[in-house]
């Protein structure tokens, strides 16, 4: 398989995926011990291989998502036990600020104020609808996520708004997924259980980590279109 290959890619993606969803509808936690974290090294690997590596102007956002991705990986181990629940959003909290990074090498932050405004009143809504089921330890902590997952999901939105293009498009689609997966989970833990969540979840968080893994391009940027 070539890791730049985007369908090898997304077929070996949607693969651990499933594996990772038999071994939590079945009951066997082998198979998400082992494909969950083997699904998002794949995903990494690609985006190293795509340009992470290299020394070029697209290498300094090529790495800054391949350090997100390597945040998530961890994250995804730890919240695969009982009680590391806090550890797992640091991680990827972290993540988002690597993605966020990588957001504003080619457009300044906040480049275009309607993705924020959208975003932030999304945001808003879904604290709302959270604020009373969280415990008193964790609502600190999840504002603190809502924000920086909020601030990377519309920098990929104002990004893409900036540079136009498919790889920025398709980072922006992936902010939003993101956005769209810690959405489910956080209403799934903390308000009311949602039918198939770690189908819906997972889903929606791979295709979020494929898409920026393949925004990653060997070409550089218009730097001059970020301003």
């Amino acid at each position: 398989m070539s890791l730049r290959d985007p369908r090898a890619l997304a077929a070996t993606v949607v693969a651990g995926a499933l594996l990772t969803l038999a071994g939590k509808l079945l009951g066997w936690p082998a198979l998400v011990w082992i494909f969950k974290p083997a699904t998002t090294i794949v995903i990494a690997a690609a985006a190293y291989a795509r340009g992470a590596g290299g020394s070029g102007p697209q290498a300094a956002y090529a790495r800054a998502v391949l350090i997100g991705l390597l945040f998530s990986l961890a994250g995804d181990v730890l919240l695969i036990p009982e009680g590391l629940f806090v550890y797992g959003l640091v991680a990827f909290l972290l993540a988002h600020v690597a993605y966020l990074y990588a957001f504003t090498r080619d457009a300044r932050l906040a480049a275009r104020w309607l993705p924020f405004a959208i975003v932030a009143a999304v945001a808003l809504a879904m604290l709302a609808v959270l604020w009373p089921g969280l415990p008193a330890a964790l609502k600190l902590p999840v504002v603190c996520y809502v924000v920086m997952l909020g601030g990377m999901t519309a920098q990929s939105a104002a990004r893409a708004a900036v540079l136009g293009g498919r790889a920025a498009r398709l980072a922006a689609v992936g902010g939003a997924l993101f956005m769209a997966s810690d959405a489910l989970l956080a209403f799934d833990r903390f308000h009311s259980p949602v039918p198939l969540a770690s189908v819906w979840i997972l889903g929606t968080y791979w295709g979020a980590q494929l898409l920026i893994a393949l925004s990653v391009e060997s070409g550089a940027p218009d730097a001059r279109r970020g301003y």
